[in-house]
């Protein structure tokens, strides 16, 4: 809380951080494929704390349009789905990473231009491991960084020994959280 904020009695909601680095991943996808055998599952989602506004539906309803419009030249295919918890998510499916981020870069952009910024919550590319495990690399909006979450076998269980492996295996070419803590596992991904 800021001095501001103590003077008008409200506190602010922190913004999104810029997109430069969400773009990061388009480069380190090269490591991640022909250093480490990661290879990308095809898919990436955006999700978004649903309001109930109309507003926010129309919002919501252009940026799928837009991106409808736009992924018709990669191939790519758009739809939007809300999880267990309320959570509005736009998923986009196509084979290239660079498709993926680009399309997801263009959800967010929309949803910010529409005046919603502050309801991005993260982006998650799905990828595959040498052995066909899944590992998810996951944008944190708020503080414009990355992490690893690698989900393992059982019942909501992480393989965090990966994760801090993918960390050090990556860390250079993405801007990885540097607060462990902060590395929140999202079970149920709809994708």
């Amino acid at each position: 809380m800021g001095l501001r904020d103590i003077l008008t009695g409200r506190s602010s909601v922190k913004q999104p951080a810029t997109h430069e680095r969400l773009f990061a991943l388009s480069t380190a996808y090269v490591t991640l494929e022909t250093s480490y055998d990661i290879t990308s599952a095809g898919v990436a989602g955006i999700v978004v704390q649903s309001l109930a506004t109309s507003d926010f539906q129309s919002v919501l309803k252009d940026t799928e349009e837009v991106v409808k419009a736009t992924a018709g030249d990669s191939g790519a295919t758009v739809q939007t789905t809300d999880d267990e918890f309320g959570f509005r998510w736009v998923i986009v499916r196509t084979p290239a990473v660079e498709d993926l981020v680009v399309a997801i870069n263009g959800v967010s952009s929309s949803i910010e231009g529409g005046g919603y910024g502050e309801r991005l919550l993260c982006a998650v590319f799905s990828f595959k491991g040498a052995e066909g495990a899944p590992i998810n690399f996951i944008y944190n909006y708020k503080r414009g960084s990355w992490y690893p979450f690698v989900p393992a076998a059982g019942d909501k269980q992480r393989n965090t020994e990966r994760e801090l492996q993918l960390k050090a295996q990556i860390g250079g070419e993405l801007p990885i959280e540097p607060e462990l803590e902060r590395w929140f596992p999202l079970w149920g991904v709809p994708f």
